[in-house]
């Protein structure tokens, strides 16, 4: 099967998805198979076009389910900035839930970054986490899943 003749589907990492609603809207509205990916159970609506998947509890579990299955055509919804990096390598969209979107120039800097973080919260120099959820942040991300659903489109990809 060609990229092109592959269904556009999302993928998300939704164990702590704060616009797990915002995605079943879009979908809905462009006909895109969405799979909700979590370690445990989380409610979704009755729609054919969104499945519930539940993976063993464990590190790395859902993102590993994601991962395997990011090509061309997939949108990954994640603030893991690691499972966005492996999407991007297997030719798939990623989309943080505040609506960055990374791209394969932007995910090395995101990742340094991340490490880097990392580093000086276990050296207990930061303290702090990532900026609150914002009402901009809700808007910011459905225009950016619309419009990487529309890119696909527009690539030949089908909904």
């Amino acid at each position: 099967m060609s990229d092109q003749s592959r269904p556009i589907t999302i993928y998300v990492d939704a164990d702590a998805c704060p616009v797990k609603a915002e995605i079943y809207k879009v979908a809905e509205r462009h006909g895109v198979k969405v799979y909700v990916v979590a370690n445990s159970f989380i409610a979704v609506p009755r729609d054919p076009l969104i499945e519930r998947i539940i993976v063993p509890s464990g590190l790395d579990v859902a993102d590993d389910w994601i991962a395997e299955r990011a090509a061309p055509g997939a949108i990954v919804v994640t603030a893991d900035i690691p499972l966005a990096s492996r999407a991007i390598n297997a030719g798939a969209a990623a989309i943080a839930p505040n609506g960055r979107a990374f791209t394969e120039a932007s995910i090395g800097n995101a990742l340094a970054t991340r490490n880097l973080m990392e580093g000086l919260r276990s050296a207990g120099q930061i303290t702090g986490g990532p900026p609150p959820f914002a009402a901009r942040d809700r808007s910011t991300f459905l225009s950016a899943l619309d419009l990487a659903i529309v890119r696909l489109k527009r690539a030949g990809f089908t909904a």
